[in-house]
């Protein structure tokens, strides 16, 4: 009887061993061991990722010569609307720099972007990361922004040999400094706790008493440029809840962020070309 115990005990004793082996590492060994643990399995990660895209090419080889056609035609016009909006792009541009010159305003910092393709995500209601297919191997540094077309994904974190971990701005330790359109003063923007198949939330803080916001009426909010991490008036998500705080100086509201960042394949990474 006390061996059948002793047997049935033996998992739970096993457990408690390594978590105090784990406790006793010291953190240099803890850190090793976890980025060579990431290394070893990146390879893995990666050649997923080119299968995923394969299985894709070849998924699209089957589509009939109508299908394709109508495509072609729907790239076409999207080629054609792409062209006018850079020629318009290249325009504004051009002004801003005219009034920067004239008004002797500092430019803003200069990236080079670097596209990267999304290995792996890793979302739960702790965290919210994904892993894309670029690292050190591209010059990828630590703290660099990550955007895609609706606006800031988040930041990277991790840098290994051929990926990076970016953490996105849906999660609960993100904060960073954001204005709302159309306002001059700061706010606090932080991640919030989101349920792995809900759309992402996160929260605000110290907001003026003269910002009203609903989900009639949101309005957006963007980055504010300082913290020096991401551009000015890169869009973070729309306010559509703002409420007087506890201590009725400021107010409280609730961010909806782009549903689209828990299901992105591709983002942009804006590594500094002057990292000073």
């Amino acid at each position: 009887m006390p061996s059948k115990r002793l047997d049935q005990a033996r998992p739970f004793l096993t457990l408690i061993v390594v978590v105090a082996a784990w406790l006793i590492i010291p953190v240099v060994v803890k850190t090793f061991t976890r980025a060579g643990f990431f290394e070893l399995q990146a390879p893995l990660n990666v050649a997923a990722s080119y299968a995923r895209d394969l299985q894709e090419y070849w998924s699209l080889r089957l589509h009939t010569n109508d299908e394709l056609i109508e495509a072609s035609r729907d790239l076409s016009r999207l080629n054609a609307q792409y062209e006018v909006a850079a020629q318009q792009n290249a325009g504004l541009q051009a002004e801003i720099e005219r009034l920067q010159e004239l008004l002797k305003l500092p430019a803003y910092a200069e990236y080079h972007s670097e596209h990267a393709r999304v290995v792996r995500r890793d979302f739960s209601g702790w965290w919210q990361r994904i892993v894309i297919r670029k690292g050190r191997n591209y010059g990828i540094p630590v703290g660099a922004p990550v955007i895609f077309s609706g606006g800031v994904v988040g930041h990277v974190t991790e840098v290994y040999a051929y990926t990076s971990v970016v953490e996105l701005i849906s999660n609960p330790g993100v904060r960073l400094a954001g204005v709302v359109e159309g306002e001059t003063q700061p706010i606090s923007y932080q991640g919030g706790i989101n349920p792995t198949f809900g759309n992402p939330r996160g929260v605000i803080e110290f907001v003026p008493l003269n910002v009203f916001a609903n989900a009639s009426a949101p309005k957006r909010l963007v980055t504010s440029g300082l913290g020096g991490v991401y551009p000015p008036g890169l869009t973070i998500g729309t306010v559509v809840k703002v409420e007087p705080s506890t201590d009725g100086l400021f107010k409280t509201g609730e961010v909806e962020l782009d549903p689209r960042l828990s299901s992105l394949t591709e983002v942009t990474v804006l590594v500094p070309l002057n990292p000073e």
